[in-house]
């Protein structure tokens, strides 16, 4: 199984932490109504509108692009709550597509992929969590064990089936994403048909249940291009909300021979670079974006930092 992981949310010079800013306690979540005020005064909340296709408002000020929040008396039905920080509550909600956010013009709507690399680390993570979750919403809205529709509770945190009382939470699905090289020089990287021509990343795919993520690494490797590894070593994480993914980052060493064979249904291509050619750009037209946790590694490989 492969993962497109060419376009990660915070992973510009190494994985974003939100969580140190942003309160995210689950208790607040349970007591949104005393988290947060109601309309007859207090704090408002600030709620970020997510389109249908992902994308969400935003505004050019010189500086980069920066999230339009629009201000709220109390939190908008349909909407869930992310979390505090600084003393500000902050929301997301589904919605349409406006010029104005607020009174504030909308200088255009954009996706995570395009921008998450250069908003800053709260408005990073917020969007990340935002869209993770919104797109949990679209697709559960029904109970899997009776096919009723659920009631959203806890600050659209939890679901529950209305005939029996069972709760249904987010789920997050891990994936492993792993820097193959043959202890030296070279390293493997792989392009999917549908990327744009010429890049090039990383090899990636999802954990089996009862699957270590160490094993889901070596079974991807000799999956995607017949090559068995060891050494494999823990890098860092990021999460990848399209929809609900955790990638994990490694690097892996080959193990025996180096030749490649590459599934067809699973890679178009697949070569061995050098960290010379990476470094000088006489290898792939294209590599993963800045944004991505992929070439957060494969910079770390190029410039010596991963053995």
């Amino acid at each position: 199984m492969t993962v497109d992981e060419t376009a990660l949310p915070d992973a510009a010079g190494g994985p974003r932490h939100p969580v140190p800013v942003l309160s995210r306690v689950a208790h607040d979540r349970g007591h949104v109504a005393r988290a947060l005020p109601d309309p007859a005064g207090g704090r408002p909340v600030q709620v970020l509108t997510v389109g249908p296709d992902g994308t969400v408002p935003v505004a050019e000020d010189g500086g980069g692009p920066r999230l339009l929040w629009e201000q709220r008396p109390a939190l908008p039905g349909g909407s869930v709550y992310l979390g505090e920080a600084g003393g500000v509550p902050y929301a997301a909600v589904r919605g349409e597509r406006a010029l104005t956010v607020s009174g504030r013009p909308v200088d255009r709507w954009a996706g995570l992929r395009e921008i998450g690399a250069d908003l800053d680390d709260l408005d990073a993570g917020l969007l990340a969590q935002a869209v993770a979750i919104l797109e949990w919403h679209d697709r559960h809205r029904f109970s899997p064990l009776t096919g009723a529709p659920t009631t959203v509770e806890q600050g659209g945190w939890v679901q529950r089936d209305p005939t029996d009382g069972t709760t249904f939470f987010p789920r997050t699905d891990p994936a492993v994403i792993m820097l193959v090289h043959d202890g030296g020089d070279r390293v493997v990287l792989g392009r999917k048909a549908e990327w744009p021509p010429g890049r090039f990343s990383i090899l990636a795919g999802f954990v089996e249940p009862g699957e270590s993520a160490e094993a889901a690494v070596a079974r991807e490797v000799a999956e995607e291009v017949g090559l068995a590894v060891t050494d494999v070593r823990y890098v860092g994480s990021q999460p990848w909300p399209f929809p609900q993914s955790l990638m994990l980052g490694f690097v892996a060493r080959v193990d025996g021979e180096d030749a490649l064979t590459v599934d067809p249904e699973e890679l178009e291509e697949a070569r061995w670079f050098t960290r010379d050619e990476l470094r000088t750009g006489t290898g792939p037209r294209a590599l993963p974006p800045p944004v991505s946790i992929a070439r957060h590694i494969l910079d770390r490989w190029v410039v010596g930092d991963l053995r």
